[in-house]
């Protein structure tokens, strides 16, 4: 018998089998030795904590600095993640479920302020609207001298939303995708209006999706260091950073409590999306209806593309414009730019994004398929490390690795585990939001028929799931394209990368320097996108 009719048998037996959630120790095995090394280097923060006298310890924790900074920390996740909600959630339904003119188009303009990176995205809005800005020079003639600051929290919360709401908007959308529309087709028949078959039906079954993209966007914002620093807003991050050569106890417990407020947003995304309940089973393949937007289509395009030219058009004409004031080719005041560092960038990235889905799947599985409260717990260690800001992740696995492993140190398998480390959530979350989505009696079925639990993953659970896996391993791609901190710290000699290359000319004043790799950055991390986009099934990322 070939494998699709017993397929077939697989679908006839799963309206009638009961589901078997008993999962294999070995997988809880290993999902829990993943997360216990993701978590290793924590280590560091623990011993050097621990040599601080217990007086000394106090006073850091309590003082007036201390609770600001944990204020603004606060202030700045809750505004930027609820924010970008309010831009992705939309954005995913205007692409996914309206008759909004130009849907693949917007689709894409939509997910690509993600390979902006933030830091590029702050230095376009203070070059734009800072006060000396190029809108400032626009309005100097007309005897406007004076513009409201882009400065401090307000301009932190605005770059960071424009290019952190891609994560909501990539989960929401792949939910919205994934679920059976025969759902809302009924809630319909039963004369519910479309606001109230979305907010009774599709809503209860997105929101694991959209909690995954909203965490993943809590933790960024909570390790970013560039945009706070530029924006000149006191936050964690930046205070660990002007700390750690001034005092690297106070740089210590500052990031101890960082990483307490990470685990406390991990606890609450939990608490919103984390469990099976709030997922919907998908029993068919029919897609909703298209919402016909009528006289709001207009509203809609307007919508999209103030967020498309803030987000993108904004950026690069800023870049362009840098190159422009360069007034120098791929070398200038001793720099070289050399299509090797491109290579390097992207050989890096994708060695990252196979580690993170290969460690991905069992640590999801394992989440997704567990009755037990305790099976979401590697899934949880594995979100702590995001929250990690990258400097001090540097730091801390050179302490290690001189410590522990000094045969590993100065090399690039140091560095790949400093992005899985950090990246390792977006895997995690995008797979885990997929596998919600499968109902467990196709694999029960599979198992009647006498396949193993391997077999019936790769032929049941895999296919069904692989859009996320895909989307999973395009977040890790993008995101370890643009990390700065850690590959600043942990590059090996003779290893050069697009971030290292941007900072040393920026550092340096060369802005037309700059400007190539990073509009190189840019059009590279687009591709990768584009590719993904291009998928017939799963257009979502």
């Amino acid at each position: 018998m070939s494998w699709s009719e017993r397929f077939e048998g697989v679908r006839d037996l799963a309206a009638g089998s009961t589901p078997d959630r008993s999962t294999p120790v070995l997988l809880g095995a290993i999902a829990v030795l993943i997360g216990v090394v993701v978590l290793s280097p924590l280590l560091w923060l623990l011993i050097k904590t621990q040599s601080i006298p217990t007086g000394r310890l106090l006073s850091l924790l309590t003082s007036d600095t201390t609770l600001q900074v944990t204020l603004n920390s606060i202030i700045l996740v809750a505004v930027v993640t609820i924010l970008s909600i309010f831009v992705g959630v939309p954005l995913a339904i205007l692409t996914a479920q309206t008759d909004l003119p130009f849907r693949r188009f917007w689709t894409i303009t939509s997910a690509l302020p993600l390979v902006v990176p933030s830091y590029i995205g702050a230095f376009a809005f203070v070059s734009a609207f800072g006060p000396r800005g190029e809108l400032a020079g626009l309005l100097g003639p007309l005897g406007i001298e004076q513009i409201p600051s882009i400065y401090g929290l307000h301009g932190a919360v605005i770059v960071l939303t424009f290019f952190t709401y891609p994560y909501v908007f990539l989960t929401t959308r792949a939910s919205l995708l994934s679920f059976d529309g025969s759902v809302v087709e009924a809630a319909r028949s039963l004369n519910a209006t479309r606001w109230e078959a979305f907010k009774r039906v599709t809503l209860p079954q997105i929101t694991p999706g959209i909690a995954a993209g909203s965490l993943l966007v809590a933790l960024y914002v909570l390790s970013d260091f560039g945009t706070p620093a530029i924006m000149g807003y006191d936050v964690f991050t930046r205070m660990i950073y002007n700390e750690m050569n001034a005092r690297l106890d106070y740089a210590a417990v500052l990031s101890l409590l960082l990483v307490g407020l990470a685990i406390t947003i991990v606890w609450l995304e939990s608490r919103v999306g984390g469990g099976r309940e709030g997922a919907y089973v998908t029993r068919g393949s029919r897609r909703p209806g298209t919402i016909k937007l009528g006289r709001w289509k207009y509203l809609a395009l307007a919508f999209c593309g103030t967020i498309a030219t803030l987000c993108l058009v904004l950026p690069v004409g800023i870049l362009l414009h840098w190159l422009q004031r360069g007034g120098q080719g791929f070398a200038g005041g001793g720099f070289t730019f050399e299509i090797s560092t491109a290579w390097t960038s992207v050989g890096l990235a994708a060695a990252a994004a196979f580690l993170c889905v290969l460690l991905a799947i069992p640590v999801a599985y394992f989440a997704a398929t567990t009755d037990s409260k305790l099976a979401s717990i590697p899934d949880r260690m594995t979100y702590v490390g995001y929250a990690v800001p990258g400097v001090v992740l540097g730091l801390a696995l050179i302490y290690l690795g001189l410590s522990y492993v000094p045969f590993l140190y100065g090399t690039v398998f140091v560095l790949l585990f400093a992005y899985v480390v950090r990246f390792l959530p977006q895997a995690v979350g995008s797979t885990k939001s997929s596998l919600l989505q499968v109902d467990p009696h196709y694999v029960d079925a599979a198992r009647s028929l006498g396949e193993s639990p391997t077999a019936a993953f790769r032929r049941v659970v895999l296919p069904l799931v692989m859009p996320g896996i895909v989307a999973g391993a395009a977040l890790v791609f993008l995101t370890t394209m643009k990390e700065l901190p850690a590959t600043l710290i942990l590059a090996p000699s003779g290893i050069e990368t697009f971030v290292t290359y941007i900072w040393l000319v920026q550092g340096a004043g060369y802005y037309g320097q700059a400007a190539i790799p990073a509009l190189v950055l840019v059009v590279v991390s687009g591709l990768s996108m584009l590719v993904l986009l291009g998928r017939e099934r799963y257009d979502v990322t």
